[in-house]
């Protein structure tokens, strides 16, 4: 069985993160920082080793990604498995920041 697993932001003024609340005190995150108004750099993804594979990572990507589309901000995907996402999901280059 597949969890549906709910992803959450928390923005503040310079950074900010996509969590997955996974059990009590644990979590998988996604932090970026805020390079300017329409720029930011998605710098770590961390899921905890029990819960790889369940594709809770690429959810968090994703939620960033479709937040990043309506709101007109561009991402530099400085976080190695970000920028391995990059590759795999041309339709979103236009969202890379130049």
């Amino acid at each position: 069985m597949t969890e549906d697993y709910a992803v959450e932001r928390e923005d503040e003024e310079l950074a900010g993160r996509y969590v997955v609340h996974l059990a009590e005190g644990v979590e998988a995150e996604m932090t970026y920082r805020k390079l300017d108004a329409t720029t930011i750099a998605i710098d770590h993804t961390f899921v905890p080793r029990e819960y790889r594979g369940a594709n809770i990572a690429l959810k968090l990507v994703e939620r960033g990604i479709a937040d990043a589309r309506a709101e007109g901000i561009k991402i530099v995907p400085r976080c190695s498995y970000v920028a391995a996402q990059f590759l795999r999901h041309p339709e979103w280059e236009d969202l890379r920041a130049s």
